[in-house]
């Protein structure tokens, strides 16, 4: 269709045409009429030149009304349904979101104002939308940034806005719900259809619902817990949904259980020899013991008490120092060969006592760390090999070895501590290194000279020098410590 049959289509569609055509039927009916009484009064009343020049002058009257109502509606035409048509055109741009759109009309007419009243219109139009486009892409921006997981729910309980980490949260609980589904436990759902609202949250969404104000509470999903607050969306005054903000605790959790095991043990390592020197210091000053040998056994007591207490203070304040940064570290070249030789040499002795064969392999004959305190280090060897000792029975081995190394293109030494005792469950290796940790939990405190926080001052020492250190172990046949520090520390 070409632009010319656009223009007389829509020149017939517009007000201007039928007003056109109605004029021009209306001329029509009259000049028809007229013609119809006045042509026989002509014929019959006239001379036949007369009739003819009369008859000439209504054709012409008639040509000209025909011209002057055909320029009237092209006039009206031109001035109102053109411009009318633009304005037509310009709002349904806008509807279709092109809201630059602006009319070019430049009268002086109601039509321009009309104009100017909806260029006026459509640019404020346009400023809002921009607006509400800022404000919806900063708000999304902060929701992306957020650590913190963001879920709104409508009130049938289908999300309907989420932040990445929420819909990862969503994600993975809708994926643990279709696994309680498809292990047959028991569901609300009647088919595989899931609701939005995933299960862990559903009592709190109902609460939210039914009884509006926020709910807090902790969520616990498989090993993680989850932090939830919820709280309700109004319109009208109106409960229409939920929003719910979730953030990860599990740490927080794990360390607050830390620090309160830390406590209890502190207090249980503490209470267990003070109680024992009181017991003792009590019986002597009844005069219980009958002989000065009987005397010199409780005080004996209580003097080993008190070395412990002693050494469990001393532990403690070491580790407060180290995991505060003031590692005390008198760094000097170390010659590795003789301060493990020194070592082995310490509990050769203690071997043969307890039945126990210790190897010493070491193929170098010198490796030298360049930056190491000596003293600490020996620290570091003396607490694994005591343990190695404490769990290993008698007719077993306990193997110390030493050799460079290449780790990411650098030279490393590689110390190994291992042991053919009883091993450490799997499931406690993450946590060795902790304070107070006890892997043997069939093991009563006080029956061992250690104050459980042997591994966790080696774990410090080690990562004070730079190294690193990792266990392998097998429940019933043995474990293996692997340290290794850079000779160089310094570069």
């Amino acid at each position: 269709m070409n632009w010319k049959y656009r223009s007389s289509f829509s020149f017939w569609r517009s007000l201007v045409g039928k007003l056109w055509i109605t004029i021009i039927c209306l001329v029509g009916c009259v000049l028809i009429a007229l013609g119809l009484f006045l042509l026989p009064y002509i014929d019959t009343n006239f001379a036949e030149s007369e009739s003819r020049d009369i008859k000439r002058l209504f054709t012409y009257i008639c040509i000209i009304g025909f011209s002057l109502t055909t320029f009237f509606a092209l006039f009206l035409f031109t001035k109102i349904t053109q411009p009318m048509q633009q304005l037509i055109q310009a709002a349904n741009a806008i509807r279709k979101g092109n809201y630059g759109t602006r009319l070019s009309l430049v009268t002086s007419d109601e039509i321009g104002e009309l104009a100017n009243t909806f260029n006026h219109m459509a640019a404020q139009l346009e400023d809002n939308i921009r607006n509400l486009n800022h404000e919806k892409e900063h708000l999304a921006s902060v929701l992306r940034s957020m650590t913190d997981a963001v879920v709104t729910f409508d009130g049938e309980g289908k999300v309907i806005l989420t932040n990445p980490p929420g819909e990862k949260i969503m994600q993975a609980w809708y994926d643990l719900d279709w696994e309680r589904m498809d292990e047959g436990q028991e569901s609300e759902q009647s088919d595989k259809t899931l609701r939005d609202v995933p299960e862990p949250l559903l009592p709190l969404f109902r609460m939210v619902m039914e009884q509006g104000g926020d709910q807090n509470s902790n969520v616990h999903v498989q090993q993680g817990v989850w932090s939830v607050q919820m709280a309700p969306l109004y319109a009208d005054s109106v409960i229409r949904g939920a929003v719910a903000v979730l953030r990860d605790v599990t740490e927080e959790v794990r360390l607050e259980k830390m620090r309160r095991d830390f406590v209890a043990n502190v207090s249980h390592e503490i209470r267990t020899p003070l109680s024992m020197m009181q017991g003792y210091s009590e019986a002597l000053l009844d005069g219980m013991a009958t002989s000065p040998e009987e005397s010199e056994e409780l005080i004996q007591v209580i003097h080993d008490e008190s070395l412990r207490m002693g050494r469990l203070v001393k532990d403690l304040l070491d580790l407060a120092r180290m995991e505060a940064g003031h590692t005390d570290m008198v760094m000097k070249e170390v010659d590795l060969g003789e301060l493990l030789e020194r070592v082995y040499r310490k509990f050769s002795v203690r071997s043969k006592e307890q039945g126990i064969q210790l190897h010493f392999e070491f193929e170098q004959p010198t490796i030298e760390l360049q930056q190491a305190d000596e003293d600490r280090l020996e620290q570091v060897f003396t607490n694994l090999l005591d343990n190695a000792f404490r769990h290993t029975p008698t007719g077993k081995n306990v193997m110390i070895s030493a050799e460079r190394v290449t780790y990411l293109r650098a030279p490393f030494v590689r110390v190994s501590v291992k042991d053919q005792g009883v091993g450490i469950p799997s499931s406690d290796l993450p946590f060795i290194f902790e304070r107070f940790y006890k892997a043997d939990k069939a093991r009563v405190r006080g029956e061992s000279v250690g104050t459980g926080l042997g591994l966790a001052i080696v774990k410090n020492i080690v990562d004070a020098h730079q190294g690193m250190i990792t266990v392998n172990s097998v429940l019933g046949e043995g474990t293996e410590f692997i340290l290794q520090f850079p000779l160089d520390s310094s570069k």
